[in-house]
């Protein structure tokens, strides 16, 4: 079973790889502009992905007694809440795109 680390990463090589126009499906008919989007887009992902890191690395070294324990439990929230937002923007994005696909054409 793949970690939640390991979902982000396949999810930023998936966007990333989509912006490059490698997705299978998912190229973009204007690349005019979208390259503004795919820059936020992957670093808002790879900010949440040095969270959980920083995370991970904090609850290593509270368990090995090097870390403050606030320390851990500040860490352990901020990556608490950067995956609730990206959830709550993948859900966004999920209803938008269903959305679109019911607009007559």
């Amino acid at each position: 079973m793949a970690t939640p680390l390991q979902n982000i990463n396949q999810a930023v090589t998936a966007y990333v790889n989509a912006s490059k126009g490698n997705g299978s499906g998912l190229e973009a008919r204007d690349t005019r502009s979208s390259g503004e989007f795919a820059d936020l887009v992957k670093g808002a992902l790879e900010k949440s992905i040095d969270n959980g890191q920083v995370s991970e690395r904090q609850s290593m070294d509270a368990v090995n007694n090097r870390a403050d324990l606030n320390q851990v439990v500040t860490a352990v929230a901020e990556a608490e809440l950067t995956l609730q937002t990206v959830m709550a923007v993948r859900d966004k994005v999920m209803e938008a795109y269903k959305e679109i696909l019911r607009m007559p054409i």
